[in-house]
This record gives structure tokens, C-alpha cells and sequence, in this order.
């Protein structure tokens, strides 16, 4: 057997789509691409794809990650131009490798977001941030599948970092992946906040919207606009404080979230 993993962007539209829908699409494209897959045995064999986690309904990434089992070898690039052809528009394989010893999981410890905040001030964001970061513990509820769990946000956060429109503008400039809504961006004259930041994947996982909640519980920010969010890498930490490529041989190798792909 041969196993590939893949790096995809999940964006636009398609950010609503649940997990379960994306894993669908998925397997659509491999049946329209004719990809020789391998199955599971039994009464009702399913391909083997195993699946690294899954962000939020709702935010975007250009950091998702999948392992395929294949019973023929193919050719990683040519893979990836035949399922983005297969693809629906917003579900996007950025990159494509031969996996690398260990499991796909194990490789995934941390994650960066950014999470934008229009109508929110950068001084008052700035502020309400340096509090979550002085704050040594800051639970917060969120609602899930067995009831009402609080959770303490301020633990799994690594860094946070608050930037200016025209910084962000300047990052879609040179690579507009990154971006979750290219169409939203302020004028010159809106207040407008960026946060990005780095997180541990504990369980449960903290997600933008607990470390939103957080900054509201510590010093009262409520943005006037909703929130949009994209995960922008995931991976490990570094000696330096990068995160590893998960598709990389080197595991201290570090990537930048990569530009549009090229169409099938």
C-alpha cells in the first residue's frame, strides 16, 4: 500500500460545511478521480481515509489534514490537480506527500489562528489582550453535545499577537489563502482588529470563539460585528517558536500557508 496525506484548504462558502459533508465531498472526488483506494474489509468496507481532527462549522482553513491508503502507487502532484477537479469550489488540496513514520496525529500539537474583529479598536483589543495573557487561569462555558462544559481558555494559548488592517491587507497582498473573507475588508477609516493566535490542541480543544469569550470574561470586549476566523498552520513547535511542516521529512521544517492552487 501506498499512504499520502494531504494538506486542504476548506473556505469561502464551504466554511458552513459540517465535517461529516467535507469527509462526503471527499470521498466523491476519489470515486470521480478513480483513485485506486484501499478498503476496509467486512459486510460494509469503506475507503481508508483517516482524518486529522476537524475545524469548526463556520471557519475557515488552508491547514486540514487527511491520510489516504491507496492499493497503487500514484504520483502526489498528479493526485492533487485530479481531486481539486472533482472538488466543489471552496474545498481546495493544497499540498500532497508520502506520509512519514508515525501517525499524522501525533504531528499536529498546535495550531495558528487569526481571528478578525471589524468594528473592534486596536488599542481597545490590544489592551484586553495583554489582560488574557497576564491572567494565569480564565474559564469560560461553551455549549456541547452532553450540556454546558466550562473550560479553561487561557491554558492552551501560547501567544497572541494584535495586528492593523494594513498589516493584514499587506498579508493578502502576498498570499490570499490566508484570507477567510477576501471580500470584507475594511476602508481606511473602520476600526478594524486581528488577532492571531497560537494554541495548544488540549481536550477539548480551545477554539476561536472560547479564546473570544475569554477576552470578553477578562476585560469586557464584545466586538459590534460578527467574528471570522481561519486556521492558518498547524503542526509543532520548533526550537525557535516556528511550527513544522506535518508533511515535511524534516519535522523542524517550517511552511507558510501556501497560495491558490493551480486547477485540475
Amino acid at each position: 500500500m501506498q499512504k499520502l496525506r494531504l494538506r486542504y484548504a476548506k473556505r469561502g462558502r464551504l466554511r458552513f460545511t459540517s465535517h461529516r459533508d467535507v469527509a462526503r465531498a471527499f470521498e466523491r472526488a476519489l470515486r470521480r478521480a478513480g483513485v485506486p483506494m484501499a478498503y476496509s474489509q467486512g459486510f460494509s468496507p469503506h475507503p481508508k481515509v483517516s482524518w486529522a481532527g476537524a475545524v469548526p462549522t463556520g471557519v475557515s482553513s488552508v491547514a486540514e489534514y487527511v491520510e489516504l491508503q491507496l492499493v497503487e502507487r500514484v504520483e502526489p502532484d498528479a493526485l492533487r490537480a485530479e481531486l481539486n477537479a472533482a472538488l466543489p469550489d471552496g474545498i481546495d488540496v493544497l499540498e500532497a506527500a508520502e506520509a512519514q513514520p508515525g501517525a499524522l496525529a501525533d504531528r499536529l500539537e498546535v495550531s495558528r489562528w487569526r481571528i478578525d474583529l471589524p468594528g473592534t479598536d486596536v488599542a481597545e483589543l490590544r489592551d484586553a489582550v495583554a489582560a488574557l495573557m497576564a491572567a494565569e487561569s480564565v474559564l469560560v462555558e461553551r455549549m456541547t453535545k452532553d450540556g454546558r462544559r466550562t473550560i479553561d481558555a487561557r491554558a492552551a494559548l501560547l501567544s497572541a499577537e494584535v495586528q492593523e488592517a494594513h498589516q493584514a491587507v499587506a498579508q493578502r497582498d502576498q498570499n490570499s489563502a490566508a484570507t477567510a473573507r477576501v471580500d470584507d475588508w475594511p476602508k481606511a477609516s473602520e476600526p478594524y482588529g486581528i488577532l492571531v493566535t497560537v494554541v495548544r490542541q488540549t481536550t477539548p480543544v480551545v477554539r476561536p470563539d472560547d479564546v473570544l469569550s475569554a477576552l470578553r470574561v477578562v476585560a469586557g470586549l464584545a466586538p459590534s460585528a460578527a467574528a471570522s476566523a481561519t486556521r492558518l498552520e498547524q503542526g509543532r513547535l520548533d526550537d525557535g517558536g516556528g511550527i513544522a511542516d506535518p508533511l515535511a521529512q524534516d519535522s523542524g521544517a517550517e511552511w507558510s500557508p501556501a497560495g491558490e492552487p493551480t486547477a485540475g
